[in-house]
């Protein structure tokens, strides 16, 4: 009988925590100093009598901080070429020029730095490429933002830490020209004035190549964020793997995004 009374005296506090937890429901402000909690009970608990939980306490709630840094590293090349690297002090596995072909600088987005060596993202096939690149072969800045593009929900958004600044519809690839799906960085960015029959206010070239296309529009077919003079068919898988966009979208998305900008493409 005793250990019986007791287990229920066990299970019926621990119902009454479980019901005053749930009533807290989210951040409560900690009262100062501890105050006495008195169990009161009329006669010897039985597995039916109910537990009274009468008093008050501290109640400490910590919320996490944002998993996303509040900045994101960038390399910008050095030099008319860049050495790129298989791991630290290792060997020499290709060469780029600065500024590419198109006459954009050469930019990287730094994963990993340990002392004179670099692990960064380079935009050139295959998709999500990473090399070593030397700390001497570089200068290193900040970021503040990054972008997120969910080609389900046909929309961009562009955070800080968990923040939306900007969130807007866009058009993507094609059934059999997608937009391709990774983590990327900007790599170019270009306004154009006039409009573009195209690409509109102008474009913001990430670090993603298309799948299907090796080239395309004289380019190498790489994927861009642009501008469009077609808004009514944002919303629409109509691209032949870029993301369209409103042209006033694409202006703040330039303002909000310069180059070494995180850019994550998701189903």
């Amino acid at each position: 009988m005793a250990s019986r009374t007791v287990a229920a005296r066990l299970m019926a506090a621990s119902a009454v925590l479980g019901v005053v937890a749930g009533s807290i429901g989210g951040a409560v402000a900690a009262r100062p100093g501890p105050e006495v909690v008195t169990a009161v009970s009329a006669a010897p608990l039985t597995a039916a009598d109910p537990a009274v939980v009468e008093g008050a306490w501290p109640v400490v709630v910590t919320v996490p901080e944002s998993v996303v840094p509040g900045s994101f590293l960038v390399a910008d090349a050095l030099g008319e070429e860049v050495p790129i690297f298989d791991r630290p002090d290792g060997a020499e596995i290709d060469r780029l020029a600065n500024p590419t072909w198109e006459g954009l600088a050469v930019v990287f987005g730094v994963l990993d730095h340990r002392g004179e060596w670099m692990q960064v993202r380079v935009s050139t096939r295959p998709n999500g490429r990473t090399a070593w690149v030397r700390a001497v072969d570089v200068r290193m800045r900040r970021v503040p933002n990054w972008i997120k593009v969910e080609l389900g929900l046909r929309r961009l958004t562009v955070f800080h830490r968990d923040e939306p600044l900007l969130t807007t519809e866009v058009a993507i690839g094609r059934s059999y020209t997608p937009t391709p799906t990774g983590s990327y960085f900007v790599d170019g960015r270009v306004l154009l004035d006039p409009l573009h029959p195209a690409y509109g206010a102008g474009q913001v070239s990430i670090s993603a190549f298309s799948e299907q296309l090796r080239s395309f529009g004289g380019g190498v077919g790489q994927i861009a964020l642009h501008g469009t003079m077609a808004p009514a068919l944002l919303g629409q898988a109509i691209s032949n793997g870029c993301v369209r966009m409103a042209n006033d979208a694409l202006v703040a998305v330039l303002d909000l995004a310069p180059t070494g900008t995180p850019v994550e493409v998701v189903p």
